[in-house]
């Protein structure tokens, strides 16, 4: 696999590291991503003020392409995902995360491979679509049922409109933070 080499930008005092060509779960990924999803819930509220969404519902902004590289933060305890354009808010949704039995990696990711439309082989020719994979056991980022609680296999369910928007704005190596 080619080794990705995306700069990522400065968020406040946060510095983020390179996406990684295979996921990172060690302890300090996993801090890693804690801290860009507490980071996160502060410059939601500079970007967009004080929006509490609903479960399904989400926020976009329109940032210029010449602000950066992409980046998605996931943060597992508020069921959010925020995206990022260099240091700038881009758009901020509700998510439906993995259950208990089966939780959510945590840590460092990159977006390994894109389906338009992908059936999972693990449960029941489940849709997936605007899949957004980042490890290779079947972890994706997709258009899903939102209860606006932990509900899923595993993957990060994004409301439909959003996961559509969300493909479009992505490539391959776009780096995805997880935090707990």
């Amino acid at each position: 696999m080619k080794k990705l080499a995306l700069a990522l930008a400065l968020v406040s005092s946060c510095a983020f590291m390179a996406p990684p060509a295979a996921a990172l779960e060690t302890y300090e990924a996993k801090m890693e991503a804690s801290d860009a999803a507490s980071q996160a819930r502060i410059d939601m509220l500079e970007a967009f003020g004080p929006k509490r969404l609903k479960p399904g519902q989400y926020v976009w902004r329109d940032v210029p392409a010449s602000a950066g590289q992409e980046r998605v933060v996931v943060s597992l305890s508020d069921q959010m995902a925020y995206l990022y354009r260099g240091s700038e808010m881009m758009a901020a949704t509700t998510v439906s995360s993995g259950a208990d039995k089966t939780p959510t990696p945590t840590g460092i990711f990159a977006v390994l491979n894109k389906k338009p439309m992908h059936r999972s082989r693990k449960y029941d020719n489940a849709p997936m679509p605007h899949a957004q994979f980042i490890d290779q056991y079947g972890v994706a980022l997709h258009a899903g049922f939102n209860p606006g609680r932990p509900a899923s296999h595993g993957c990060v369910r994004l409301p439909a409109s959003f996961a559509k928007k969300l493909f479009t704005v992505t490539d391959l190596g776009t780096p995805v933070y997880i935090g707990a």
